[in-house]
């Protein structure tokens, strides 16, 4: 049995409940929450106001992302390094607050495009390990477990597809692969809220090449599809974390 929880996104006391076990928690990333696009709370909300929040949703809800990213340069224009400065504190704080929740789980967390890297891995409990890029076995499977999300808004924790192709050709083949991001199959990759596609060539050219069991994904909340096959693997995005409040279970018994 192998259980695995993605998009966290600030639910700790979630998290708190449901994270010990008799077997590993693998956490697919985006630990800290920025904006919830279905009630405007978050990092955000707390730094620049819900009304600005509020905006900003509405244009990236529409696709307007163009005037979404003009809208934010307008709001810290002039005081961008007190800006830097709040967000940081800010950000810093939750990653104390969720990692936490963690404290005595044994855990494999990789990143999400939401996360700094750097700071998830200080924030980390002893009990809890940092993964980039690693296969790892767990209840006698070979598990390749890969971090980094699809560029879009230049955030810390997004990597290029030839960083991300550079990641999956180091771990080889496994029985399953775990990443934060979305194959690029257009109905798993596809949010409806915005109608933004953001799924990864190079994890699915992985996919196509070794033909794994399983694919086991978050980043998108609100997915067209939830499940697909690719060959002869079953590519499943693992659900909405902040929302479900339930750890996926992969058992095959």
């Amino acid at each position: 049995m192998i259980r695995l929880v993605s998009d966290i996104h600030g639910a700790v006391a979630a998290l708190r409940r449901v994270a010990p076990g008799d077997t590993p928690l693998l956490v697919l990333g985006d630990l800290i929450n920025f904006i919830d696009y279905r009630d405007n709370e978050g990092i955000v909300s707390d730094v620049a106001g819900e009304d600005f929040v509020a905006r900003v949703v509405r244009l990236r809800s529409v696709g307007d992302f163009t005037a979404a990213g003009e809208l934010w340069r307008a709001h810290r224009k002039g005081r961008e390094q007190e800006m830097r400065n709040r967000y940081a504190t800010a950000i810093d704080a939750a990653y104390e607050e969720v990692c936490a929740a963690l404290e005595g789980v044994d855990a494999y967390v990789t990143y999400g495009n939401v996360d700094n890297p750097a700071t998830l891995r200080s924030a980390l409990p002893a009990s809890a390990r940092f993964v980039e890029a690693e296969v790892i076995e767990v209840s006698g499977l070979e598990v390749g477990l890969v971090g980094g999300g699809v560029p879009t808004i230049n955030s810390p924790g997004e990597i290029s597809d030839e960083v991300m192709a550079a990641r999956l050709d180091s771990i080889g083949p496994v029985d399953i692969l775990c990443t934060h991001v979305a194959p690029d199959v257009k109905p798993l990759a596809t949010d409806v809220i915005g109608g933004r596609a953001k799924g990864s060539p190079a994890v699915l050219r992985y996919i196509e090449r070794h033909q794994p069991r399983f694919h086991y994904f978050g980043d998108i909340h609100q997915p067209q599809a939830v499940e697909w096959r690719i060959g002869e693997t079953q590519s499943r995005n693992i659900g909405y974390f902040r929302a479900t409040g339930r750890v996926f279970v992969h058992d095959e018994r």
